[in-house]
C-alpha cells in the first residue's frame, strides 16, 4: 500500500514496475544488470477518487502520455531496489503536486512612500542627465 497524503493510498498491484538496462556511465555493471525501473501507473484504471483523477489528467507534466498512464524511468542509483523507491517517490511527488492547489497571487499597488522613492530618484536622474547638455552662454 503506497501512501501519497494523508488519507490517500494506492495499492501495490495498481503501478506497474518494469527493470531495464540503464544508461550512461558505469562499465559491465550497467551492460549486464538490470538495475533502472520503469514505473508504469494507469490513472483511469487506479482506484483514485474521480476528483484527483480529473486533476491528474489535466496536470501539464511530459511524464504524464495520452493514454493517461504516468510513466517515471528512474535510474539514479546502480541497485533496482533504490530505483524502486526513488520512483515511488517521484509519483507520490507528482500526485501531491498535481492535487495542491496554488494560491491565487492577490494584485498589490505601491505604496505612498514607494511613489514619492521613484519620483524623487527620477528627479535626480533627470538633472544629472540635463547637466550633460551641451553649456549655453547667457552673454547673449
Amino acid at each position: 500500500m503506497l501512501r501519497t497524503m494523508n488519507n490517500l493510498k494506492i495499492p501495490e498491484s495498481e503501478i506497474e514496475f518494469m527493470a531495464i538496462r540503464a544508461g550512461g556511465p558505469g562499465g559491465q555493471n550497467v551492460n549486464k544488470v538490470s538495475t533502472a525501473v520503469h514505473l508504469r501507473f494507469d490513472i483511469n484504471r487506479s482506484s483514485l477518487p474521480r476528483e484527483i483523477k480529473e486533476k491528474l489528467a489535466n496536470h501539464r507534466d511530459r511524464r504524464i502520455n495520452k493514454d493517461g498512464s504516468i510513466v517515471i524511468k528512474a535510474q539514479r542509483f546502480r541497485s533496482q531496489e533504490k530505483n524502486k523507491k526513488d520512483a515511488i517517490e517521484r509519483l507520490t511527488c507528482l500526485i501531491v503536486h498535481a492535487v495542491t492547489e496554488r494560491a491565487r497571487r492577490i494584485a498589490t499597488k505601491p505604496g505612498r512612500a514607494a511613489k514619492e522613492r521613484r519620483l524623487r530618484d527620477k528627479k535626480i536622474v533627470g538633472s544629472r542627465k540635463s547637466g550633460r547638455g551641451a553649456i549655453k552662454s547667457f552673454d547673449d
